[in-house]
């Protein structure tokens, strides 16, 4: 382990610390039995979410599928931390329907201020579905009330990252705002060199 899942554990009340040594023993048990019982963690009644996240984790971490439902709640929770351990563990979990989930939460209007994370994930994805919804994010935040500049900032940083020409003219209208003019310049740069 590289201190990912510790650091989950270390999210733990102080009164719940053996639970986290026991979840972390599972987690580098790494047996048939230890995923089983790390999977019934995830789906036990009043099991804190610390804990969930660190299950989830953990079976990512042995391409368990069963993670990929509470990791997918993780990737939009409003918790910053626990967005980016699940972006991460679904990168390495490689589900198949990690993309579409990816590409739901992004679009999703009402959630936009958690989209962070989704927009990252899906852009390091290059799935077929990234350019379209990073488009249609990126043109939505443009036209605001509420820019959500940091989610604004994923999504130009995502598409001068994937090498599209159908992203040109979202990151023309996104150079015309100062919050993102920077980016949005060095990403329409990358785009028009390949």
């Amino acid at each position: 382990m590289d201190g990912r899942l510790e650091r989950i554990a270390a999210r733990a009340p102080a009164h719940e610390q053996g639970e986290a040594g026991r979840l972390l023993a599972l987690a580098a048990a790494r047996t048939p039995a230890a995923r089983d019982e790390l999977a019934a963690t995830l789906t036990a009644p009043g099991r804190p979410l610390w804990a969930r996240e660190l299950a989830a984790c953990a079976l990512a971490d042995a391409g368990d599928p069963r993670a990929f439902e509470t990791l997918v709640f993780l990737l939009n929770y409003r918790d910053p931390a626990r967005g980016e351990s699940a972006a991460a563990a679904l990168l390495r979990l490689g589900d198949p329907r990690t993309a579409r989930a990816a590409a739901a939460l992004a679009a999703n209007e009402l959630r936009t201020a958690y989209a962070l994370h989704p927009v990252r994930l899906l852009a390091e994805l290059r799935a077929p579905q990234a350019v379209p919804t990073l488009t249609a994010l990126l043109t939505r935040l443009l036209a605001g009330p509420a820019h959500h500049w940091p989610v604004a900032r994923a999504c130009v940083a995502g598409l001068g990252g994937l090498g599209d020409v159908r992203a040109v003219p979202v990151l023309r209208a996104a150079a015309g705002h100062a919050p993102l003019a920077g980016e949005a310049r060095a990403a329409l740069a990358e785009l028009t060199a390949t």
